[in-house]
């Protein structure tokens, strides 16, 4: 890590055997741990974070395998599953003395977030997640043609070896496309910022797909374990979404009010990186959260 969140203090706080996370830590109060997606690291909530940090203790962890987090190898399919990410990060709050947090999570990281939620209700209090469906759902919704926006999804679900092979052997490409593609205003994220993105993404390519690879598989057949039982997430929960369900033809907040009884659901005009782009947007929804 060569850039960081200015004011927040730095900890490696090990999670799991030989795992530890890159850890930023900033204010104090109530806790409330932030999780980034992809292509990024902790350094998407820099804005939010310094916010939140007035009257909240945050919490800004990478996730295993982003950033200056470790990556173990993916022995098997649960290395990267989210229930496995999403005990890394009650482990880090236990670790740093909180027994129950609200937890928020963007991309990759709502996706972890939701499992911690669904496996952990006693322990996140709030939940909110920023631009995504919960797995299950992604993949429901994909057809045809228009699941052509989620290619790196069918790339990164294939058997190890040549995902791997073909994105390193253009990582900047790779990994740059969807920060220019996903993105509404390019200012939003400075040239020092997209360099830290692609050199932390670079250096943990197997990782990232090996994450990914999980939503395809294991993470499937949790979700659909949950949906078949009927659990449903027991806090409050909010979700502030780009308006892919007119784009792509489904009901977002149906989808998401299946899973999530107490909800509100928000669309925004920002981009895909909208922790960047409307930071005064998404604190104000996450304020809102936590005195519900």
């Amino acid at each position: 890590m060569t850039i960081g969140i200015t004011g927040f203090d730095y900890q490696r706080v090990t999670v799991a055997d030989g795992v530890a996370l890159n850890v930023a830590l900033g204010g104090s109060g109530r806790p409330i741990m932030l999780l980034h997606g992809f292509p990024q690291t902790h350094l998407m909530w820099r804005h939010v974070a310094a916010d939140l940090a007035a009257d909240h203790t945050v919490i800004c962890p990478d996730l295993r395998g982003y950033g200056a987090s470790d990556k173990p190898p993916a022995h098997g399919e649960d290395t990267y599953a989210k229930r496995t990410m999403a005990a890394d990060v009650v482990a880090l709050a236990r670790a740093l003395g909180h027994a129950r947090f609200a937890l928020a999570g963007h991309d990759r990281g709502a996706l972890v977030a939701v499992r911690a939620g669904l496996d952990h209700p006693d322990v996140v209090t709030h939940l909110a997640s920023l631009d995504v469906l919960p797995t299950l759902d992604m993949w429901d919704v994909l057809h045809g043609a228009s699941a052509a926006v989620a290619f790196h999804l069918y790339l990164m679900a294939q058997p190890p070896g040549l995902p791997e092979r073909m994105i390193s052997a253009s990582a900047d490409a790779f990994f740059g496309h969807f920060l220019d593609a996903w993105g509404t205003d390019p200012a939003a994220i400075g040239a020092d910022v997209r360099a830290e993105y692609l050199r932390a993404s670079r250096e943990a390519v197997d990782s990232i797909v090996a994450d990914y690879r999980a939503s395809a598989g294991i993470d499937v057949a949790h979700d659909r374990a949950d949906r078949d039982a009927g659990r449903r997430l027991a806090m409050p929960v909010t979700v502030v979404q780009q308006d892919w369900g007119a784009a792509l033809g489904y009901d977002a907040e149906a989808i998401w009010r299946a899973w999530a009884p107490d909800l509100e659901h928000r669309t925004t005009t920002a981009g895909h990186f909208m922790a960047e782009e409307a930071p005064a947007e998404i604190s104000a929804a996450l304020r809102a959260l936590l005195k519900r």
